[in-house]
Order: structure tokens, then sequence, then C-alpha cells
């Protein structure tokens, strides 16, 4: 069941919100937990409900294994723990991708039959991985098998996050008031989840049409130009962006709705000026995971520059693995590695000729930074997306004009308002022709051109709602008050009107329904 779908807006989640009031007001606060629970592994099962008996498992497996190490914390049961749920994901996400590789590498022929991917299974699975790691080393005594259960099934993270720490979740499922529904917790979760729900609907699909055809013609063999591959990469870019913030969004949303703050999961990463920062902003929880359960129990930053940068390359590598079975994302991962060396190694430089001096970057060095960071980042998203090598090839055979420069023939008039731009673009190789077989014009520089600006200029979600405590986390971004009381969020009707439109918007825009990117993740 997606968020994005009638069947989970007018049915599941009012009747799972109905429910859980009904009882949670009659003092039964287990019971309606029990509820929540239930309703959540119906959410889950709606997709294929043969996975039902997986995550149960999952499940019984984690919790048996936790009250074994809150009651003895034994580093073999650690790893026997880990070791399981390592395994258990590697068979359903790798099984294929390996064999396929043996039989590649040897001329072997061995068949495997094709595994599906469970719905949710690394998140569920690191998640879990997390409660061990934290049981052991004597951060968490919960032995409450019901608020467990809720753990790893409530319904808003379940599917793609945030990756939840167990020691954030528990305190607030154990509150009295947890199971009495608060009309501001009520309405400041409908709004960001209406407002999430316009991000994918109206601006992630509708961005969609023009990344998508690119893509799919690169993966096809067909030669792109400069702007037809620029405008797919660019697409796609602002397509993931709003995909991925707009679930964020509506699973905040969600979980305030039933009372629970979820931890902040991405902000605003385009604006970053440099790719450390970017990584700060985008999947946080995923970030966060990685650096205190792979990078830093590998040795972080206390070896040496030369293994600090290798364990860097290391948790990269893993992260883009992590994101799928193929060689795409393994390179991916490696680029984006190769970006934090290399960004480190400046970082370290500049400390030793400033001999630690305080410097400040000026607006353009700042602008300079976010710009060449976006360009990179685009760039990577170019070989996440290919299918296979070759796709990304193409595209990068386009990006870089080996393949030419061409745009519209109507656009030499426009240019040519701007000094006689066109007449000097057509002196320099490029061409006016109606060939291009997907950029056709305004349209789509106008679609761009208003995401690029609602990305690098507008507040987001979470900043428009602080003044009620939206996401767990936000203070290490230093979110500025805004000068205007009536620029924030606030529970009055023209608030109420603009977050009523945006969901009539998003509601009547369902004609087709896909998928967030990363479910399939």
């Amino acid at each position: 069941m997606l968020f994005n779908s009638y069947a989970f807006i007018f049915l599941f989640l009012p009747v799972t919100l109905l429910g859980f009031q009904l009882i949670g007001n009659r003092g039964h606060c287990r019971v309606a937990v029990s509820w929540l629970i239930g309703a959540s592994l119906f959410f889950y099962g709606w997709w294929n409900p043969a996975y039902l008996g997986l995550i149960l498992t999952s499940i019984l497996f984690n919790y048996a294994v936790g009250v074994s190490l809150g009651s003895r914390p034994a580093k073999t049961v650690l790893v026997v723990g880990i070791a399981a749920n390592l395994g258990l994901l590697g068979y359903f996400k790798y099984a294929n991708f390996f064999v396929d590789n043996i039989n590649a590498l040897t001329g072997s022929d061995i068949v495997l039959e094709r595994i599906i991917l469970p719905l949710a299974i690394s998140f569920f699975t690191f998640q879990q991985i997390t409660y061990l790691v934290d049981t052991y080393r004597g951060e968490t005594q919960e032995c409450d098998f019901l608020r467990y259960c809720l753990f790893v099934t409530f319904f808003p993270q379940l599917i793609a996050g945030p990756i939840v720490h167990h020691r954030e979740m528990m305190p607030q499922f154990a509150k009295d008031t947890f199971c009495r529904l608060k009309a501001k917790h009520l309405a400041v979760g409908l709004t960001i989840f209406s407002v999430g729900l316009f991000k994918k609907v109206i601006l992630a699909d509708g961005i969609a049409v023009y990344s998508t055809p690119v893509f799919d013609a690169a993966e096809a063999g067909v030669i792109l130009t400069f702007v037809d591959a620029w405008c797919g990469a660019l697409a796609f870019t602002f397509q993931l962006y709003f995909d991925f913030s707009g679930y964020s969004d509506m699973a905040i949303g969600l979980g305030r709705m039933f009372g629970i703050i979820l931890p902040v999961n991405f902000f605003s990463p385009y604006k970053a000026s440099n790719i450390i920062e970017f990584w700060r902003r985008w999947h946080i929880t995923l970030s966060r995971f990685a650096r205190d359960y792979l990078y830093i129990p590998l040795g972080g930053n206390r070896k040496g520059t030369l293994l600090r940068f290798a364990n860097l390359m290391i948790t990269m590598l893993l992260i883009g693995l992590w994101h799928g079975a193929g060689w795409t994302f393994v390179i991916w991962g490696g680029l984006h590695g190769s970006y934090l060396v290399i960004n480190h190694g400046w970082h370290a430089i500049k400390k030793k000729i400033f001999l630690n001096t305080p410097t400040s970057a000026t607006i353009w060095g700042h602008a300079l930074g976010c710009m060449l960071t976006f360009i990179g980042v685009v760039m990577a998203w170019v070989i996440f997306r290919a299918e296979s090598i070759d796709g990304a090839t193409k595209m990068f055979e386009g990006m870089f004009g080996i393949n030419g420069f061409l745009l519209p023939p109507n656009y030499l008039g426009y240019l040519n308002h701007l000094y006689g731009l066109g007449d000097f673009l057509a002196g320099r190789g490029w061409g006016f022709s109606e060939e291009l077989e997907f950029f056709e014009g305004l349209v789509e520089a106008g679609s761009l051109l208003l995401l690029a600006f609602i990305t690098f200029f507008a507040p987001n979600t979470l900043q428009w709602m602080q003044r009620y405590k939206p996401a767990l986390g936000l203070e290490g971004f230093g979110i500025k008050r805004f000068n205007s009381r009536w620029v924030e969020w606030r529970p009055v009707t023209a608030w109420a009107i603009a977050t009523i439109t945006l969901a009539v918007l998003s509601l009547l825009s369902f004609t087709k329904v896909s998928e967030f990117l990363y479910f399939q993740f």
C-alpha cells in the first residue's frame, strides 16, 4: 500500500487513526498499541502477504537475541545475531547478483531462480541491528515485547525509513499520553503529510516524464545531444530530490498524527556547499547508521589519514551496494567515496595553510561550493539511475558534448534578444534544429527552473514548521526563526486553506499512482 493512494488516504489511515483513538480513550493503551501493530502488519502485508512470515520471524529472532544480550552481554551472541540479519538480507538482496557475476567470471551456468526482494527488508534489518548493538553496549534495557514490535513495524517509517534508534522511539511509546490523539498533533501531521504528498505527486512525478524517456533511450543506445542529456540528468536529479523529500515529509507527518516525532532524514541537501555537508543532509539516518556501526568500528579517523580515507571509501562502497545489487550502485558509492576523500583532504590542506586561523567563506565562495557540489552530485546520479554502465556512458557522452549541441529552432530568436547570444552560439558549433528527441523548449526549461528555485531558495518543510518541533535532531542544522511570524506555519485559517489546496491538487493528480523511488532499496 502506498502513501499516495486512495486506499491509504481514505480507508487505511482514517480507520487506523479512529480505532487507535477509540481504544486509547478507554484507557486500554496496550490494546491500542496492539491495534497499531496489527494495522502496520496489514499495511506491510498489502504488498505481499507471503512475506508477513519473514518480518514476524525477524522480530521474534531479534527480540530473543536482545533479551539474551540484555541479561548477559556476550559478543558471540551479538555476532550470531548480526550475522543472521545480514545473511537474510544478503540472500534476498544479493544472491542473484552474486550468482550472475560468478557465471560471468567463470563461464559456469549456475541456475538460481529470481528472488523477489521483500519490501523494506533493508530498513527493518538495519533497525534491528542497531537494537542488538545498543543492547550489547548497555544503552537500552527494553524488554516489552509489544513496544518492540511497534518499534519495528510502525508503518509511517517501516517501508523506507527513517532508520530509527531504539532510544528515540521507546520513550515516546512508553508515555502515558501516547494512546490519546491530540488535535495539535493531527493538525501538524496533516500539514506535513499534505506538503509531502504535493512534492511526490505534483513535483516529483511531474518531472519524471522528462527524465525516464532520456535514460530509457540511453539504455537503448540512442545518441543523445548535450541538451537532451542534461535535461534528462537534471530532471532525474530533481525527481529523486522531491520524491525522497516528499516521502520523508509524509513519514514524519504520519508519525506526528499518532503523537510520535520521528528523526529528521532529509534537510535541503542540494543547498550543501560541499559533499561532506551533502551527506549530513541526505538520507541522514542512513549516514548516521553507517557512521556509528561501520565507519567508527572500522577505526574512523583514529588511525591516521590513509586508514581514515580507506574507511571512508569502504563505507561509501557498502552504502552504494546497500542501495542496490548492481555495479552501477557500487560505482556510485565509490564515486561519492572519492568525493569525500578529496573534500576531507582539501580541509586538511586548508587547515595547514591557515594554521587553524578561523576562515569564513564569502557569499560567492559559498555559491561556488554549492554549484560544484551540485554538479558532482548530478554526475553521480546519472550512474545511480542508469540500468547499466553502457547506459551511463551514453548519458555522459551527451553531457560532455561529444554528440554535439542542439537547441530547438525557436530558441535562436529568444537568445538573440539577449545581446545576440543565439548567433554567438551558432557561430561556435551550436545547432538550432527540430532533431532534438526529448527537449522541446520552454516547458521543460521552465519546469527545471521552477524546481531549481524551490530547491535552492525556498525554506524546507521542517523550517516552515519549526515552532512545533516537527522532527528529532533539528538542533544541528541551526534553523533560524523567520523575521515575520506570518511565514511560519501556525494553526490558523490561512494555513489550513493552503494545506487543503495542496492536498486537493495532489488528490486530483492521482491519475497514475507511482511508487516512491526508495521503495526498491
